[in-house]
């Protein structure tokens, strides 16, 4: 027990010197930023600059364990990597290192909560078998903590498109009616959904900027519908792709579109409206009943109480 209970206490030894080898010097840069912004800005903004520099520090020292702690759970094959690649960018992590530090935060908080686990266990007098046990639930839950974390900022971000896209097609028709083309469209409604609906416009101006850049429009939209991952989109794609390749008017299209997207949102909150009575019968029964119970029968229940008291008397 003894002999467990100090290799535990030489592995957390051993993780906090390689963190502080590993950990960026960012103590002379500070120091040189106060002394040139004393006296020139005040406390509160060198306090924001000594902030960010520690949160890039602490980034810095993350990517350079990424690449170590990414081997043990890296894709056998080039699918899963791209898989995995395709679900951050839905999730709006598009910078090229993002599949690594994702698979390295995962091992990374795999070892630490099978550590934790095993060191509770140790310290609370558990056999062998027991140890282990808490050392594999806990390194498993915290190894899959990151998937569930990333569905989770799927699902949040794909609502966010689907809110604004009815409102960036109307303004879409707007624009394509006034005389606007396409791609000037796009650009236009960026730049206009920038401060209502920030995810929306920053996939509209990445799909000007790829116009830009020499990259075909349908090519351009088709990447759009596969960095979302909503099926309004993929349907809005379609609609733009089969109306320039039929040489139908793309305004009456958007238009329709824009519309049946509409009817669509109507829909879905009236159903939400719908489910409101189902989903407020269980704090009813499980909260606002036994109160209304109390308040209403509790004086009745005490009188009747009196009046059988002075009857057995």
């Amino acid at each position: 027990m003894n002999s467990l209970l100090i290799i535990g206490v030489l592995i957390v030894l051993s993780a906090g010197l390689i963190i502080y080898a590993l950990w960026p010097n960012k103590g002379t840069e500070e120091d040189v930023l106060k002394r040139r912004l004393r006296g020139q800005r005040g406390v509160d903004e060198i306090a924001q600059i000594n902030k960010k520099a520690k949160e890039s520090a602490a980034q810095k020292m993350f990517e350079r364990m990424a690449p170590i702690a990414m081997k043990p759970v890296m894709p056998t094959n080039a699918n899963e990597l791209s898989m995995l690649r395709i679900k951050l960018n839905n999730a709006g992590f598009r910078r090229e290192n993002a599949p690594m530090l994702f698979l390295a935060s995962k091992t990374v908080l795999g070892m630490a909560a099978a550590g934790l686990g095993l060191l509770w266990a140790m310290m609370s007098g558990k056999n062998m078998s027991q140890m282990m046990t808490w050392l594999v639930m806990a390194g498993g839950v915290a190894f899959l903590l990151p998937n569930f974390w990333l569905s989770q900022a799927i699902t949040k971000r794909a609502q966010r498109v689907q809110r604004g896209l009815a409102d960036a097609m109307d303004l879409m028709v707007i624009a394509v009616e006034s005389g606007l083309a396409l791609d000037a469209a796009l650009q236009r409604v960026a730049e206009e959904m920038a401060n209502v609906h920030p995810d929306l416009s920053e996939e509209l101006a990445i799909v000007t900027y790829e116009g830009q850049m020499g990259i075909p429009r349908s090519e351009a939209l088709n990447n759009l519908a596969a960095r979302t991952g909503v099926a309004e989109v993929k349907s809005l794609v379609g609609v733009i792709t089969q109306a320039e390749r039929f040489g139908t008017s793309i305004a009456k299209a958007l238009r329709n579109q824009a519309n049946a997207m509409r009817l669509k949102r109507r829909q879905k909150a009236e159903e939400k409206a719908q489910q409101t009575a189902v989903k407020l019968l269980l704090p009813l029964i499980f909260f606002i009943f036994p109160a209304l119970f109390v308040v209403l029968v509790g004086p009745a229940a005490m009188d009747m109480i009196e009046a059988f008291k002075r009857m057995s008397l």
